[in-house]
């Protein structure tokens, strides 16, 4: 019985021979390696892109007001109420009146009515806001907005229906010029601009707002020589604008709520009668631990308000939280599949090779056992040298994986720009060291199950 110095310089020794014979036939082994650096590289770049778009979604949901925001919005009837159907008020100013009064469990209301197609001029220049928007102070909090510039609209402001507006830097660049353009930072408080040819004063302007993701890459092309361009300039990514919640939150326009009622509002409804509804109505609860009591609060208030009319329904946070994660779940188990029959590819030809592998060294696998190698060497030897293809197969899919990554970052939007995590590239390494072992067991088997007499009399 060997001892257990022998056994270890055994075990070294094959996996030495291993090596060299890998060594020995390397483009063979890298052809064989291939499959494993498309399976790992396509399992780490799936992972980076669904680990992107959950922290651009994540990010863009705090940035539209956090988890304890709830969006009220208009619904059709009930079945049972369709009778009802023409008696449906929708969302009024008398509903946050009642909330504010009737619903304790709920700490803030914003009511908020949008001008529809507005245009904003000034300085001989023109553009259009992602939104323009009438509302109460409240909406600071409502929608996690911060003053940078100035100040925002006060009570006093909406009770005298004050032509005074409050911008983000989004407008500001397009009418004054952006820091880049005009080498400073531009504070527009006090300019007039034209809202749809109504002046308003700037009393105000939000800090600007950007994911974690494209302030990093602001910060490296500040350090990047400036390139001369002519033509149209492109926008970095394949989404719209409008789908970028923080393109959405720097190109907003806000005026007090009284302000758009009686400049734009008050009879521009239909047959250019007032029109009274609230286009966007979000509530605020105390906690996150009392929203389904809160909603119960608010539903009851409602109902009264809108004389039992169940022309709403409620919108939280929470129900966009459920989508992400379901989005990310399917998004993660077809990537994980694609991977997984990549990987699965990649097995099958490291299990080919090897058995073509064996069939060359049978007479040298006898000699091996005729000299006193023992079936398990010869299995471990075999194992070593499948493993070890596999092992630099998924090392370099880390490495392709980098590539493939930068690209889809030059496609995808900035906030959802992919992410390659260390967790991801250790499970990577590891599936490829298993798909090793699992390709390498048959023809390991194979190998030493080899009756040295018939192998040294092979031909």
């Amino acid at each position: 019985d060997p001892s257990p110095e022998i056994r270890l310089m055994n075990l070294f020794n094959a996996i030495m021979i291993g090596l060299k014979e890998i060594w020995a036939h390397k483009f063979r082994s890298l052809l064989t390696m291939l499959g494993i650096v498309l399976g790992v590289s396509s399992l780490v770049a799936m992972a980076a892109i669904t680990k992107g778009m959950e922290n651009g979604m994540k990010e863009a949901l705090i940035a539209m007001g956090g988890l304890d925001k709830v969006l009220v919005r208009d619904e059709d009837v009930p079945l049972f109420q369709e009778h009802l159907k023409d008696q449906a008020p929708g969302r009024t100013i008398k509903d946050v009146y009642a909330l504010r009064k009737s619903a304790p469990l709920v700490r803030l209301v914003s009511p908020e009515m949008e001008l529809r197609g507005a245009m904003i001029s000034g300085q001989g220049k023109t553009t259009a806001p992602s939104e323009c928007v009438g509302a109460w102070p409240t909406v600071l909090e409502m929608n996690l907005f911060e003053v940078e510039h100035g100040r925002f609209f006060a009570d006093l402001d909406e009770e005298n229906a004050n032509s005074v507006c409050v911008i983000g830097t989004g407008i500001r660049d397009a009418i004054f010029g952006s820091p880049e353009e005009t080498g400073r930072d531009i504070n527009p408080v006090g300019e007039v601009i034209n809202i749809n040819r109504v002046p308003f004063v700037i009393v105000g302007m939000f800090r600007h707002y950007e994911s974690e993701q494209a302030a990093k890459m602001r910060e490296l092309e500040k350090d990047k020589p400036k390139e001369t361009t002519t033509g149209p300039v492109r926008q970095r990514g394949w989404m719209r604008k409008e789908w970028d919640a923080f393109w959405r939150k720097n190109n907003t326009v806000y005026i007090p709520l009284n302000t758009m009622w009686v400049k734009f509002r008050s009879a521009s409804g239909t047959g250019g009668l007032p029109d009274p509804r609230l286009t966007d109505m979000d509530i605020k609860v105390t906690s996150l631990e009392h929203m389904d009591a809160a909603l119960a609060q608010a539903r009851n208030v409602l109902l009264m308000s809108h004389n039992g009319v169940e022309d709403f329904s409620f919108r939280t946070q929470e129900n966009q939280v459920e989508d992400i994660n379901k989005r990310i779940r399917n998004a993660r188990i077809s990537g994980g599949i694609i991977a997984g029959l990549s990987l699965l590819v990649g097995g099958i030809g490291i299990m080919n090779i090897m058995l073509a592998s064996i069939n060359e060294r049978i007479r040298e696998i006898g000699t091996c056992k005729a000299l006193g190698a023992t079936d398990i060497i010869i299995f471990i030897q075999i194992i070593v040298e499948s493993v070890t293809v596999s092992l630099i197969g998924g090392l370099a899919g880390i490495g392709a994986s980098y590539g493939l990554v930068h690209i889809l970052a030059l496609l995808s939007p900035t906030q959802n720009s992919p992410v390659i995590t260390t967790d991801t590239m250790l499970i990577a390494v590891a599936f490829s060291a298993a798909t090793g072992i699992l390709a390498g067991l048959f023809p390991a088997f194979k190998a030493s199950r080899l009756d040295p007499i018939q192998a040294l009399r092979y031909e």
